[in-house]
Formats: structure tokens, sequence, C-alpha cells
């Protein structure tokens, strides 16, 4: 893999992070308790849904 197709894949893997963060605190605590998810939860559930589970 070239350094530019790191770079790309490292961006859009950012973007999801972010995406998947803002998404989640829009919610509120009532929606996040229906899904099983704790306001402290959402950055790792961003990390794990960009970058994968963490080994």
């Amino acid at each position: 893999m070239t350094a530019i197709q790191r770079m790309q894949e490292n961006r859009a893997r950012r973007a999801v992070y972010r995406q998947t963060v803002r998404e989640l605190s829009a919610l509120t605590n009532r929606d996040l308790n229906d899904l099983g998810i704790n306001r402290s939860m959402i950055h790792g559930l961003a990390q794990e849904a960009a970058f994968g589970a963490a080994k």
C-alpha cells in the first residue's frame, strides 16, 4: 500500500469516527439508554466503528 493510499484510508477512518461521535452525541440520554449505551461509551464505540475492535 502506498503512502497516499494509507493517508486516504486514515482520512476516511477519521471521518467515520467523527460522524459516529456526532450522531451518538446528538441522541438524548433516553435514546442512548434504549440502545444500551452510556454517554461515556460514545468515543470508544466510535473508535471501534472506525478502526475496529481493540486487540
